[in-house]
């Protein structure tokens, strides 16, 4: 690391933890059903939650001429209190997003006109700029599509939102090892090769995990090793929707069937990666990252077993999904170790 990158590998990184506690925040958002409390999204102004009782009362009669409230929480006697407790959540997750702009923008700006930056992390930087603004933009059309009709959002869209808040943290972390490990290693290709493919898998299982939540999947087949007494594969998996593939996509049972058999994939891909490294000689912090994933790879596949057998309790599906980011961390740290 060069000593004049300091700096800039400290604010990369401190964007790292930023989006780490957005998608936390917003796992607490879904689990609590939160998302929909903010009816209206305005940029600069609603930076700040209702400061009155009489705000209060207001923005709570604007979120009873949606959806959610006319069709799910008006039988359940919800009332002011119970406006509050989601709009925080929901609140607080846009409220971070905006601190992360500014985190993002603010150095950015301090960077180049200090010509701190080198033209290839200037590159880089722009495209985490662009992503970051996508990010918001897909955040407003998830939040979007349960405002219309249908009293949640679109399992597609929450996945899409989830997933590009992974790959954006990945690759804020990836531009930060840059600067931190300036020099090269030595590539060994097939190691190589077999990070990436499981980087592949990684990234799909996350996007089934988006699935999963968006459908609210986890609350059915709550059984472990099969899906149910006596069925490795539950009769519903391939009949809820029209064909196959829409099972798969669409369907509860079908979703949650790929996404818990995706996990003995990622599982498996990260045992070959772990023995087939034992072929090579690598570098102490190579293989320190390997064995990283090893580790985290059982802790989350552990973890996802006890949120499906107890049917997703909210601190249970906050730690799977908070572990799924040390994943990809350890994830990205050892393909970046393995690549440059």
């Amino acid at each position: 690391m060069k000593k004049e990158d300091k700096s800039v590998i400290i604010w990369l990184l401190s964007g790292c933890f930023l989006l780490f506690l957005m998608v936390t925040v917003g796992g607490i958002t879904r689990l609590t059903n939160s998302g929909l409390s903010m009816t209206d999204w305005h940029l600069i102004t609603d930076t700040f939650p209702p400061l009155t009782e009489a705000k209060w009362n207001t923005a709570f009669e604007e979120y009873k001429k949606f959806p959610e409230y006319k069709k799910i929480n008006i039988h359940n006697d919800f009332q002011l209190d119970d406006y509050k407790f989601i709009y925080f959540w929901e609140w607080f997750h846009r409220f971070i997003g905006r601190i992360i702009g500014m985190v993002f923008i603010i150095p950015f700006v301090y960077f180049l006109i200090k010509k701190r930056l080198s033209g290839e992390t200037i590159k880089k930087c722009i495209i985490l700029l662009a992503m970051g603004g996508f990010q918001g933009f897909l955040g407003w059309f998830m939040v979007r599509s349960g405002l219309i009709d249908n009293p949640d959002v679109s399992h597609f869209r929450l996945s899409l939102h989830l997933t590009f808040a992974f790959i954006t943290f990945a690759y804020t972390l990836w531009v930060a090892l840059d600067l931190l490990y300036p020099s090269k290693t030595e590539v060994i290709i097939p190691l190589r090769k077999l990070a990436r493919i499981t980087l592949v898998f990684l990234l799909i299982q996350i996007i089934y995990g988006g699935f999963v939540a968006g459908l609210n999947a986890g609350l059915i087949h709550n059984h472990w090793p099969l899906m149910s007494d006596g069925q490795l594969i539950h009769d519903s998996v391939f009949i809820e929707q029209e064909t196959v593939f829409l099972n798969l996509v669409e369907g509860k049972s079908g979703v949650q069937f790929v996404h818990r058999t995706m996990a003995y994939v990622v599982v498996g891909l990260i045992l070959a990666l772990y023995f087939k490294s034992k072929k090579y000689s690598l570098s102490a912090i190579q293989q320190k990252g390997i064995n990283s994933l090893v580790i985290i790879v059982f802790i989350q596949f552990g973890l996802g077993v006890f949120t499906l057998l107890f049917s997703v309790p909210l601190w249970l599906g906050l730690a799977h999904q908070i572990t799924a980011f040390f994943l990809l961390t350890a994830m990205t740290f050892s393909l970046h170790r393995l690549s440059k």
